[in-house]
């Protein structure tokens, strides 16, 4: 990711207004047989998260590949993804408490096999009178939702009690976004969180549960002996976040955003036309640029407004042209994505599908 822009990893393109959202085909494509064949290697399904790219065409590649099913944050999601996921003969896990209707739950779980994500009695009973079938979320770590492991049993016995087919547990180990210690430690909590939760369902009478966790900085330490599935999203693009924590290289990085230089007035810096409306804000601790610029390193992105990005060039280090074209890695892909319409994949313009569908 070094070097002159007039050799890039890129596919070229037409020349068209920026900024803009492209991605090398050939490097998605190698991301998601990579992490299809770790997982196969690992005894492990994968069933990625689909909120990184909102894409049908991608989502075909993932399950054409082995997916079992697909992950997905909201209903509007999996009602986006439903006919690719059925196409598929496979199933979709909503992997959140959703506070959706029963009615509308139902119209989706007669599209779709539906799993629902619940950690409450009041979910479960959304489940059974929509007639779909859950997974249980328990907290390993994070603190965000889902119960302790030792009160799966209950949430169960529950579900058992109406009817409504348990399918296992599920986990995000979030708090691993951190350096390499971290990313191991959230690994060994989420093995530890979904053994004791496995446990407590197997005494509920539910003989073969699925343990799911995993996420692309975690993917690398799975426990193989107590997971069962893994649900990455990330992985398929890699983004300046995976960067500073080790979970990617360079070659892994597939999607860029392309920007135009609007501004050298200022000495020590210049200005691109990409702002906080398609890098997004995203800016852990760990982080100290708002993406990275492959072709002019030394750079800092350091500010950003709605549409101007400000990067600081320190003396002796050159700067690009006013007019000249660059890329740059955002920090968190999954925001970016969010924030267009269209990306720009080798000669092809695929829709983001699942845009706006946050509820």
């Amino acid at each position: 990711m070094t070097g002159s822009e007039d050799r890039p990893t890129w596919k070229a393109v037409a020349v068209r207004a920026t900024p803009y959202v492209r991605v090398d085909p050939e490097t998605l494509r190698s991301n998601i047989a990579a992490m299809q064949h770790f997982c196969d290697s690992q005894g492990l399904a994968l069933r990625p998260h689909i909120k990184t790219h909102k894409s049908i065409e991608i989502a075909r590649l993932q399950l054409s590949e082995g997916a079992v099913g697909l992950s997905v944050a909201t209903v509007g999601e999996a009602e986006v993804f439903a006919d690719t996921v059925a196409e598929h003969g496979a199933d979709v896990l909503i992997a959140y408490p959703v506070a959706a209707s029963a009615e509308r739950l139902g119209r989706l779980g007669r599209r779709v096999r539906t799993i629902v994500g619940v950690d409450s009695r009041e979910g479960i009973g959304r489940a059974a009178d929509a007639g779909v079938a859950v997974s249980i979320e328990v907290d390993s770590g994070l603190g965000r939702t889902g119960v302790p492991a030792e009160d799966a049993r209950a949430l169960a016995e529950y579900s058992r009690s109406l009817g409504v087919t348990v399918t296992g547990v599920f986990t995000f180990p979030g708090h691993g976004y951190g350096m390499r210690s971290a990313r191991r430690d959230a690994a060994s909590d989420e093995a530890a969180a979904l053994s004791r939760a496995c446990d407590g369902l197997r005494a509920a009478g539910i003989t073969d549960p699925v343990a799911s966790g995993g996420s692309t900085p975690t993917a690398a330490f799975v426990h193989g002996d107590v997971l069962t599935e893994l649900r990455p999203g990330v992985y398929v693009f890699m983004d300046a976040v995976q960067l500073a924590l080790g979970a990617a290289t360079p070659e892994k990085v597939a999607l860029t955003v392309r920007t135009t230089v609007i501004s050298t007035a200022v000495p020590n810096q210049f200005v691109l036309d990409a702002g906080a409306k398609v890098l997004g804000m995203d800016r852990p601790g760990f982080v100290a640029t708002h993406g990275l610029l492959p072709a002019y390193p030394g750079t800092r992105l350091a500010r950003l407004w709605e549409h101007h990005a400000v990067v600081e060039t320190p003396d002796g280090v050159d700067r690009p042209m006013l007019g000249e074209q660059v890329n740059v890695v955002p920090n968190h892909v999954c925001a970016t994505v969010n924030l267009v319409d269209e990306l720009f994949v080798g000669n092809e313009v695929w829709q983001v599908a699942a845009r706006g569908h946050n509820a």
